[in-house]
């Protein structure tokens, strides 16, 4: 079974995502700010993040590149509610692999 880190802190989008991947087969671990994403990493790696950009602490986009910085090629898709080609480009520099906007398709991101 994949396991999926999802890092998002508003709490009502966090569980029906995670209760969804779960109805999919995946297993998930929720982190709700870029430093407890960081700290669930270390402690047990997982197959894919999906990591939002606004985050207490540090943002999603430091937290790409604390990982890319540190060796890990886990691939990262950015899932945010900033729109603009700027945003996903800031995302992709920072070692994301991909970036898709809120609101989104669960069947988009699964495909993903």
């Amino acid at each position: 079974m994949s396991r999926i880190l999802l890092v998002e802190d508003e709490a009502h989008l966090a569980e029906g995502l995670a209760f969804n991947l779960r109805n999919s087969g995946y297993d998930v671990a929720i982190a709700v700010s870029g430093e407890e994403a960081l700290e669930a990493f270390a402690r047990q790696p997982c197959d894919v993040i999906l990591l939002d950009v606004m985050l207490p602490g540090i943002d999603g986009f430091e937290v790409a590149r604390r990982l890319r910085k540190a060796g890990e090629m886990v691939p990262i898709l950015i899932v945010s509610a900033h729109d603009r080609a700027a945003d996903a480009i800031a995302g992709l520099d920072a070692g994301a692999d991909d970036y898709i906007t809120k609101p989104f398709d669960l069947d988009e991101v699964l495909a993903r």
